[in-house]
């Protein structure tokens, strides 16, 4: 039921295995790069990052997908998520306003 809205999506799970034969199974959202992917409607981001451009995100994008993020991420602070959403951007060769 937590996945069902991220049909076809990557979604990462952190499942902990106990000596007890218990174990704990965890959810997260998908990677940034996929999120910024499904945004801008690309399949992969430039081959070339530093040459090529793949695509354009305007601030408001980088904010919904920082948001979005927050609970993953090592930050509390929407102003760094978005930073780390920009930096990922412009590894995948996409500019950021």
């Amino acid at each position: 039921e937590r996945t069902s809205k991220l049909k076809g999506q990557t979604i990462p799970a952190v499942l902990t295995i106990f000596e007890d034969r218990t174990f704990t199974f965890v959810t997260k959202l998908p990677p940034v790069a996929a999120m910024i992917k499904k945004t801008l409607g690309i399949d992969k981001g430039s081959g070339k990052p530093s040459n090529e451009s793949a695509g354009k995100l305007s601030k408001a994008q980088v904010e919904q997908i920082a948001k979005e993020k927050l609970g993953d991420l090592n930050t509390d602070n929407v102003e760094q998520a978005m930073k780390v959403v920009a930096g990922t951007a412009r590894s995948m060769g996409i500019q950021t306003e």
